[in-house]
C-alpha cells in the first residue's frame, strides 16, 4: 500500500521517477500550473498591495490529486516539481489546494537538477520546506506580466493588429530591436582602403598587410591616397625585419547555460529558442533508452551557472582518456565553480549529460531527430570542456620598408599552426558572420628568418566600406 504521494509537473517526468521508486510511493502529475490569474480580468488588486486573485485552472487535475492525497495510507505528500521559481509556485499551489495550510507537516519539498536514481534518492533523503522567497519572486513576476501585458496589449490592437501581446519580456526585447534599427538607419558608411602585399617564399604564397605608416596607425579614406602608397613602394624589396614566435593556448568553452545553449543551438542546428527549450525539456524529463529503460538524459535546462559536479567530470575524463589518451585531459577537472558561479542564480549546475558514458551514437536510435541533435550538442560541449587546451604556434613576421618618398611602412603577416589539437579534436564553437577571426582560422606561414627576402607578386589596394551593426539573429538577440 502506498504511503507517500510524489507530485511532479509532467506525466513524462512522473514515469521516469516512478521507475526509480520502490513500493510505498505513488507518482502523480499536476500537468503544469493548477492555479493562475483569471483570463478575463486583471486579477490584481492594485489598491490592496497588488494582491493577486488566483483561480483554479485545472479543476479535474486538482480533484484527481485530492483523491490520491486523501486515499487511505497516504501519510506524506512530496512536492518534486522543477527546482526554479515556476516549479516552486506550482508546488505551492498544488499544496494549497490539497490542504497545506491545515496540515503543513504532511507536505515536504524536494528538488533535484537531474532525473537519475541517485539524484532522486538523495533528494528524498533530504526533504525541506517550500521556499517562500522563490514563491514570492514568481508571484511578483506573474503580477508584473499581468500589469504590463493586460493593460498595454490592447493599445496595439487598433493601430497594428488585434490580439498582439506586449508582455514584460516582449516589450523590452522590442525596444532592443527598435534601437538597433535606429542605429542602422542613422548609419553613414565611410570609405576606407587597406594595402595587402602578396608575397612568395620558396614557392609558398602568403600575405602581409600594411600595419603602420611612419610608426602610427593610419587611415586611407580615398583611392588616390591608397594609390600613392602603392606607388611609393614600387620596386622596394620586402626583407624580413623581425620574426616573433609564440606558443598560445586556447581553453575550451564552459558547459552550457540556458542562454549559451539557445545561442549555439540556433547557430549550429538552426533551432529557435523555443524549440531548444522544448526539446531540452523532453531530454531532461526522460526518454526510453533500450536496456537502460526510462532515464533523464540531461540536467535541468534553466540555469545561469557553468558549475558541474565532480562525479560528472570524472566520467568525462575517463571517456576522454580511453578515446584519445591521457594527454587530452588536464591535470585536474574543470568544475567551473569560481566566485562568479557561486553568485549565479539558484546555484544550479550547467546543462550537461547525466551520464557522459552514454555516447550520442548510442542514444540516437531512441530519440527523435531534433532530440538526438541537441543531446549530441550538449554532450560534445560538456565533454570538450574537460579536455586539454588546444596549443598553437603563432608566428608574427614584420617587414619594415622605406618608400621612395622617405616614409616608413610596417607590413605584418601572422600565421598559426596547430601544435596539439586538445579539445578541438572533439568540438569547436560555431561563429556567426562578422565575429572576430580565431587562431584556428590563421594559415601557416613559410619558414622565415630576419633578413630573408620575399618575392613581391603584387601590392594590392582594397576598397572597403564601414558596415552598420547587423540586425539581430535569434542567437545574437538572446546573447544581448
Amino acid at each position: 500500500m502506498s504511503h507517500t504521494l510524489v507530485i511532479v509537473e509532467s506525466p513524462m517526468k512522473a514515469r521516469t521517477i516512478e521507475k526509480y521508486l520502490g513500493d510505498g510511493y505513488e507518482v502523480a502529475a499536476s500537468v503544469g500550473h493548477v492555479r493562475d490569474l483569471p483570463k478575463n480580468e486583471l486579477g490584481v488588486d492594485v489598491e490592496d498591495g497588488f494582491k493577486p486573485k488566483y483561480v483554479t485552472t485545472q479543476p479535474s487535475i486538482v480533484r484527481d490529486l485530492k483523491k490520491k492525497a486523501s486515499a487511505g495510507g497516504i501519510t506524506r505528500v512530496i512536492l518534486a516539481t522543477d527546482p526554479d521559481r515556476e516549479g516552486e509556485a506550482i508546488a505551492y499551489h498544488v499544496a494549497e489546494r490539497l490542504g497545506y495550510e491545515n496540515d503543513k507537516g504532511r507536505f515536504q519539498r524536494v528538488t533535484f537538477h537531474e532525473i537519475t536514481k541517485e539524484a532522486v534518492q538523495e533528494a528524498l533523503d533530504n526533504p525541506g520546506p517550500l521556499d517562500t522567497n522563490k514563491i514570492e519572486a514568481q508571484q511578483a513576476r506573474r503580477i508584473l506580466d499581468r500589469l504590463v501585458g493586460y493593460q498595454v496589449s490592447p493599445m496595439l490592437w487598433e493601430p497594428i493588429r488585434f490580439g498582439l501581446s506586449a508582455g514584460r519580456v516582449q516589450t523590452v526585447t522590442l525596444r532592443l530591436i527598435c534601437e538597433r534599427e535606429y542605429e542602422i538607419r542613422a548609419f553613414i558608411e565611410q570609405e576606407y582602403w587597406s594595402i595587402t602585399a602578396h608575397l612568395t617564399k620558396d614557392s609558398e604564397k602568403f600575405e602581409a598587410k600594411l600595419h603602420q605608416i611612419d610608426g602610427r596607425k593610419f587611415k586611407l579614406s580615398r583611392e588616390d591616397a591608397a594609390a600613392d602608397v602603392v606607388g611609393d613602394l614600387n620596386g622596394i624589396p620586402f626583407v624580413v625585419s623581425s620574426v616573433k614566435r609564440r606558443e598560445r593556448r586556447k581553453n575550451p568553452a564552459p558547459p552550457f547555460t540556458t542562454s549559451t545553449l539557445q545561442q549555439e543551438a540556433a547557430k549550429r542546428l538552426g533551432f529557435s529558442a523555443r524549440a531548444t527549450m522544448s526539446t531540452a525539456q523532453k531530454l531532461y524529463e526522460g526518454k526510453e533508452i533500450g536496456g537502460r529503460g526510462q532515464i533523464g538524459l540531461i540536467t535541468y535546462m534553466r540555469t545561469d551557472s557553468n558549475r558541474v559536479s565532480p562525479g560528472s567530470t570524472n566520467q568525462a575524463r575517463e571517456w576522454i582518456t580511453r578515446e584519445f589518451g591521457a594527454s587530452y585531459i588536464p591535470k585536474s577537472p574543470r568544475l567551473y565553480s569560481g566566485k562568479k558561479q557561486r553568485a549565479a542564480q539558484d546555484a544550479h549546475e550547467a546543462v550537461r549529460p547525466t551520464d557522459p558514458m552514454l555516447h550520442p551514437s548510442e542514444a540516437r536510435s531512441y530519440l527523435a531527430e531534433g532530440e538526438a541533435k541537441l543531446y549530441e550538442l550538449i554532450w560534445l560541449r560538456f565533454v570538450a570542456s574537460q579536455m586539454s587546451p588546444a596549443v598553437y604556434d603563432t608566428t608574427t613576421v614584420d617587414f619594415e620598408l622605406r618608400g621612395a618618398s622617405g616614409r616608413d611602412y610596417l607590413f605584418r603577416s601572422t600565421g598559426s599552426i596547430v601544435k596539439f589539437q586538445g579539445f578541438t579534436r572533439l568540438y569547436l564553437e560555431t561563429r556567426e558572420s562578422g565575429e572576430h577571426r580565431r587562431l584556428d582560422d590563421l594559415e601557416p606561414l613559410p619558414e622565415l628568418a630576419p633578413e630573408d627576402l620575399s618575392e613581391t607578386e603584387q601590392i594590392e589596394p582594397r576598397q572597403h566600406f564601414t558596415q552598420p551593426p547587423p540586425r539581430f539573429s535569434e542567437a545574437s538577440l538572446v546573447k544581448e
